[in-house]
């Protein structure tokens, strides 16, 4: 039922106002002789009533309200978990058998005047029957479903929902902690008797390791019913056994560790296979295998920190290093610690070059292996010889010195550094910076500006150059061992001053990227469940960023498949999504033409393959008991459907009735406006055509 009301908010008497000025009007105008008959002139003396009396009218800001009704019948929403786990460990006749009960049961709550949906673990695979439901998700999170369904029917009468599960849950909360305002009829799938298998529960390892290095691989073992029986695992890398142990189950001990010592050869991805042999009688084979994915790198990045003589900031910066343990570091003092010849990654120069002999050697290396470089400068350093290597900065000084503080630059995006970065910067104490002129070169971008007193300032106290062939950063600041023990004495941790140094370092070691095509996958890690996709960047000979070029990427798996996909890279960086793929190690190739020349980038990437759902082939019913909290209901079998039929029609739910309302100008109706028109129009050719104006 709908209904409307005019709704003034001025004083009712006014509308005898706008009747008077319409009739007025129409006086004046029409009670003079007229050419036309009298009839005709009563009508149009009415039409100019109208008119004038509703445009009055209209002055008094009229409102009208309109109110709709709406009546929404109950709904129970049919949530079915249709995970791997319910079609692996379930009779599939008995499956079968239960999914066309419950699709007659909704029939029959649709005759009753129910409104009926079903939803499933995979929202885009929903099925209009529940017949039609594929058991096919590789992760159960029943409370996501759950509350998806909250959300999308709480405003719709929702008044129950039928969870139809076997009670695993591997992935999200646990359903049981959440609060749900409509009744939850659980519907009990699977078997919970304990079976007679051998599975691999997990494996423990490191993500990334280092090449040359062997690194543990730990396998938890767990069986039902196999105790005192000899059990065999394999490790493989590309179908090839690698390495073995059998091991004896233990009774009464579910979880037995096996360990294995990996050799980390070569660079890149890893992909390792883990399985136990079947033993005669297991229940399942297909929790037998797992998956290990490793990224074998290159070993700790070599830090070399030169000094001319000792100081407290070679200290603070060697700590700030060495908190990250992909970094190692070597100190070379002359007459104190004697330079080492190794492969260094980058350096760091303390004072160098400086006013008195000594660091050459450490010059001289960072020369001859064009290594970058992080300079601080101090009172000792010659600033001379420091302009001539070109490291970004050019500084004029008569020798004086001023004592500044730190601020960082908003607009550098090379790094990021936390959120508590400006206020604790603001802590540091000013630092010894050379008084004079500071020229920046173009390949140079400022980190931190000085600030004298409370005036900031735009000369750089550290700078990084980021383009060109060369890459070094300068510190203009001695005295910055203050800032880590401000830091760390004001909050326990010298975060800031950790990350400072280590994200410098990090950015001055990686490699620099020349490549005029990019194509690289947008996650560093994806799962079989995952959506795979790539963005691409390519640029001209001057290194500029261009748009529009036309991509092929190849992708292929270790069974040496290969799928191809054509893309164009946008400024939006939307690149290719090539959807999910099953775990695995890939390899990809990507090619493009950009200015008539043949363009190409490599690369790899690991899909993991969940196998969650193998993992446990026991029915977890009690978590449906702990669902079935409402006194008007309980875990119900698939032997039990009439009951659970019969149960949501004793609740007698009643249909809901919905009331919005609206509230509108009554001048904003353009029907209104041509109504008036015409009804002006109508009067004015009467008139033309009686001979009047």
């Amino acid at each position: 039922m709908n209904s409307f009301r005019l709704i003034t908010t001025s004083s009712p008497w006014l509308i005898l106002v706008c009747l008077a000025a319409g009739l007025l009007y129409a006086w004046l105008l029409y009670s003079k002789r007229t050419p036309w008959p009298r009839n005709l002139n009563y009508a149009l003396a009415g039409l100019r009533f109208v008119v004038v009396s509703f445009l009055s009218f209209l002055l008094l800001g009229p409102l009208v309200r309109y109110v709709s009704h709406t009546t929404v019948p109950p709904t129970i929403v049919f949530a079915i978990d249709n995970s791997q786990s319910v079609a692996l460990f379930s009779d599939p006749a008995q499956l079968q058998q239960t999914r066309q009960q419950l699709q007659s049961m909704r029939d029959r709550l649709q005759a009753q005047g129910y409104n009926t949906q079903v939803r499933t673990l995979t929202p885009d695979q929903q099925a209009d029957h529940i017949t039609g439901v594929q058991y096919t998700a590789e992760t159960s999170n029943l409370s996501k479903l759950l509350s998806e369904v909250q959300q999308e029917h709480g405003a719709r009468n929702l008044k129950g929902v039928v969870l139809v599960s076997d009670g695993i849950v591997n992935q999200g909360l646990s359903p049981a902690y959440a609060a749900y305002n409509h009744a939850l009829y659980p519907v009990a799938l699977g078997d919970t008797i304990p079976k007679k298998d051998v599975l691999l529960a997990s494996l423990r390892y490191n993500k990334v390791n280092y090449s040359g290095n062997r690194f543990p691989l730990e396998v938890e073992l767990q069986q039902e019913g196999f105790g005192n029986r000899p059990a065999t695992v394999l490790l493989k890398e590309n179908g090839k056994t690698v390495a073995r142990k059998t091991v004896t189950l233990q009774p009464g001990q579910p979880v037995q560790q096996v360990a294995f010592q990996v050799q980390a050869d070569g660079l890149g991805k890893r992909h390792y296979q883990v399985e136990v042999q079947p033993l005669p009688g297991e229940f399942t084979t297909l929790n037998n295998i797992k998956h290990a994915y490793i990224d074998v790198v290159k070993g700790k990045i070599k830090v070399l920190i030169a000094a001319a003589a000792p100081h407290p900031d070679i200290k603070a910066i060697r700590t700030a290093i060495e908190s990250n343990e992909n970094y190692e570091t070597a100190l070379f003092i002359p007459g104190l610690m004697p330079l080492k010849q190794q492969d260094y990654d980058v350096a760091v120069l303390h004072q160098l070059p400086g006013r008195v002999a000594g660091g050459e050697a450490a010059l001289h290396l960072v020369r001859s292996k064009n290594l970058p470089a992080l300079y601080i400068l101090g009172p000792q350093s010659d600033l001379s010889d420091y302009n001539r290597l070109n490291a970004g900065l050019q500084i004029s000084s008569s020798g004086q010195t001023d004592e500044v503080t730190a601020v960082r630059n908003s607009n550098f995006s090379n790094f990021q550094l936390p959120e508590t970065a400006a206020e604790r910067l603001q802590q540091y104490p000013p630092a010894r910076v050379p008084f004079g002129e500071v020229q920046l070169a173009p390949n140079t971008e400022v980190i931190l500006y000085q600030q004298v007193g409370r005036v900031p300032t735009r000369k750089p106290l550290l700078a990084v150059q980021t383009t060109g062939d060369k890459r070094n950063a300068t510190l203009l600041g001695s005295g910055t061992w203050q800032w880590r023990i401000v830091e760390a004495a004001n909050n326990e941790q010298a975060e800031v001053y950790d990350r400072l140094i280590t994200n410098l370092i990090q950015l001055l070691s990686a490699p620099r990227n020349k490549k005029r095509l990019n194509v690289y996958p947008t996650q560093e890690e994806y799962t079989s469940a995952d959506e795979i996709r790539f963005a691409a960047e390519a640029y001209n000979q001057a290194l500029e960023p261009i748009y529009g070029q036309k991509i092929s990427l190849q992708v292929s798996g270790e069974n040496n498949e290969t799928k191809t996909f054509t893309f164009t890279n946008g400024e939006s960086q939307a690149g290719v999504n090539i959807g999910s793929l099953p775990g695995g190690r890939y390899t990809y190739t990507a090619t493009a033409t950009i200015n008539g020349q043949r363009q190409q980038d490599k690369g790899e990437f690991i899909v993991e393959e969940l196998q969650l759902e193998a993992l446990n082939a026991v029915a977890d019913h009690q978590l449906l008991y702990q669902l079935a909290h409402n006194p008007s209901s309980r875990v119900y079998y698939p032997s039990q459907l009439r009951q659970l039929e019969q149960d949501i029609l004793r609740a007698d739910h009643k249909d809901m009735l919905y009331s919005s309302e609206t509230l509108n100008d009554l001048i904003d109706m353009k029907w209104l406006f041509f109504l008036l028109l015409g009804l002006v129009c109508i009067e004015w050719f009467i008139r033309k055509y009686n001979g009047s104006y």
